[in-house]
């Protein structure tokens, strides 16, 4: 019962909206959790929304997004973690390799 309860209190205290000088926006006013979360349905469509979507040639981030259908490393797998975590940061590079 008190685990229940203190899960509750939590949810709310993270529900609640952050203020507007702590909410981290990437150039063009774009909201990185939004990224973030496109990048996790498929890979490359988080950066592709950072660059205001536009025309898929020009702006889509080609590799990521095609390799994204391959099963194991597109999604699920290692570019849809790697294409969550550019977005998040703000990076729209097309850049497959590990950073360090």
């Amino acid at each position: 019962m008190k685990t229940a309860a203190i899960a509750l209190l939590a949810s709310f205290v993270l529900a609640l909206p952050a203020s507007a000088e702590k909410t981290r926006r990437c150039s063009g006013d774009q909201s990185p959790e939004a990224a973030t979360w496109l990048s996790i349905a498929h890979p490359g469509l988080g950066e592709w929304y950072l660059k205001d979507w536009g025309p898929f040639w020009d702006k889509a981030p080609q590799k990521k997004f095609w390799l994204g259908f391959i099963p194991g490393y597109g999604w699920p797998g290692y570019l849809q973690v790697k294409s969550a975590i550019d977005a998040h940061h703000c990076r729209v590079n097309d850049d497959l390799t590990r950073r360090k």
